[in-house]
């Protein structure tokens, strides 16, 4: 099984989003078994402007009081993901759309302050639950999952995409975790693209602080999953077939 994650400015580009769901539909009626995780930052942005909410953030995380988490909630799970949903139907495929807090899919804990700083309902991913998943799978449904947790009590919690995507691979036992982004993949000190990295590596181009910015949440959410069992893990602009 593989679960590919979608971020970055390809759920805005039109053109390359058609050609990863080519891609996606084309492995899925080869008979692989396939789940899609996604975010959606910059829609979330567009539409807190649209109402006058302003962006919040600190350490990297989104600040999300009661209103933003009502824009996160309704754009994660309704426009993003419906419009994947909606697009891999016009390739054919019967696919599906949930929520991570759908049935505990995406579990997390109130994300503690930083630097003193609340965040709100931001969470930190503990982990997944694959029932939900499998039921879908066994009935022939691809399923589309936003980034959205269940917290405790019952609360839903705003959370990093790509920790959500790495729990549910680890829950689900897939032998492939892709990240698909606008980027070309990892980088080194001199900027140049590292076409493979083990553990270590990635350990001591985190600690020496050479990747900064979205990858390096991306790339902690990748140790965890090679750590906890999910073998092959691969970043950048590539073929899903990767």
């Amino acid at each position: 099984m593989k679960l590919v994650k979608l971020g970055g400015s390809l759920l805005d580009d039109a053109a390359r989003r058609a050609e990863v769901l080519d891609a996606i539909a084309a492995r899925w009626n080869a008979g692989e078994e396939l789940v899609l995780v996604h975010g959606g930052g910059k829609h979330i942005d567009a539409a807190l402007a649209k109402l006058g909410i302003a962006k919040k953030t600190h350490a990297g995380l989104r600040i999300t009081d009661d209103a933003t988490l009502e824009v996160v909630v309704s754009i994660l799970g309704g426009t993003v993901n419906k419009m994947l949903v909606s697009e891999l139907a016009a390739r054919g495929i019967r696919a599906a759309g949930i929520s991570g807090c759908d049935a505990g899919t995406i579990v997390a804990e109130q994300h503690p302050p930083i630097d003193g700083i609340q965040l709100g309902h931001v969470g930190r991913v503990t982990g997944a639950n694959r029932t939900l998943i499998r039921a879908m799978l066994n009935y022939g449904m691809l399923p589309v999952v936003s980034s959205i947790a269940q917290g405790p009590n019952g609360s839903v919690l705003n959370v990093n995409a790509d920790n959500a995507a790495a729990a549910l691979a680890v829950a689900l036992g897939c032998e492939s975790l892709v990240f698909l982004t606008d980027v070309d993949g990892v980088l080194d000190a001199g900027g140049t693209v590292v076409p493979s990295l083990g553990a270590n590596d990635v350990a001591a181009l985190i600690n020496d602080n050479v990747i900064t910015g979205g990858m390096r949440p991306k790339l902690q959410a990748a140790l965890h999953a090679l750590g906890s069992g999910v073998p092959h893990i691969t970043i950048g602009r590539t073929d899903v077939a990767a």
